[in-house]
């Protein structure tokens, strides 16, 4: 296969964890890339309930081939838990999408969703800088793309959450940073010009939509995370609203290749 090491003894390993697994589009695409980069190494998805995370975590971390772990939905939080060092947007977030060795064997993590969600949507023609946005999600990725969305210099962020604890705790976190342009938000896009689904609304059929699609209008940028189905049924009511939409396929190749960088950049693949 194309992009695909010759498994050996000497192969390295990385996993993509997640509850459910089948949707995940990045194994072959990391491991083709790291390949290309010259290493010898393999992701590997893994179907891990949240029950079992930290028994898998703590299992993989005495296998010395094993040196990383892409971590996805329900995880994120979890897994960020196991990091004995991560990054400042980590820290704020406490949530982590990818894990690498350090020097002594412990984990290091970083939280790529929300840097690699704003390059997709420049890459789909959506200057974040001004935008008036209506994230709905506050989980592990809603947390980075709240964040990477502030920083990206949006006027005004409304966050929507089924979850109003998890809703709040996240507004409230964002607030001292970014102040009152960070609000608790609803289901109602009206009134915004960027629209983000970061939940799981949508990956299954009979999925209630996210946001009030009968409100989504033509000057509205609509961003999708899921990439199972491509084309969500969010996405399928914003564009027979004529908004100009992004893709969850989108958004993870973005985010994969941030991953590779992060992969490389030190510890055992670094090398």
């Amino acid at each position: 296969m194309s992009g695909f090491p010759e498994l050996s003894g000497a192969t390295r390993v990385v996993a993509i964890v997640g509850d459910p697994i089948r949707q995940v589009k990045s194994p072959a695409g990391v491991t083709g890339a790291l390949v290309a980069r010259g290493r010898n190494a393999v992701v590997v998805p893994m179907h891990v309930a949240p029950a079992d995370l930290d028994a898998f975590l703590d299992g993989v971390q005495r296998a010395q081939n094993f040196d990383g772990v892409i971590v996805t939905v329900p995880h994120k939080f979890a897994a960020y838990r196991h990091c004995a060092t991560a990054t400042p947007r980590a820290h704020f977030v406490g949530a982590v999408n990818t894990l690498r060795r350090n020097s002594d064997g412990g984990w290091h993590g970083d939280q790529l969703d929300g840097e690699g969600f704003v390059n997709g949507i420049r890459a789909a023609g959506c200057i974040p800088a001004g935008q008036r946005a209506l994230l709905a999600g506050a989980g592990g990725a809603g947390s980075a793309i709240a964040l990477a969305l502030l920083e990206a210099g949006v006027a005004a962020l409304a966050i929507h959450d089924d979850d109003v604890a998890r809703r709040d705790a996240l507004v409230t976190r964002l607030r001292t940073r970014h102040g009152d342009k960070v609000t608790m938000g609803t289901a109602d896009p009206a009134g915004f010009t960027l629209i983000v689904n970061a939940t799981p609304a949508g990956m299954q059929p009979g999925d209630a939509l996210p946001v009030r699609a009968e409100h989504l209008v033509r000057t509205m940028f609509v961003g999708d995370v899921i990439t199972a189905p491509a084309v969500t049924p969010l996405l399928e009511a914003a564009r027979a609203a004529g908004c100009a939409t992004q893709v969850g396929g989108g958004m993870f190749a973005a985010v994969a290749a941030l991953i590779v960088e992060f992969l490389l950049a030190e510890g055992p693949l670094a090398h």
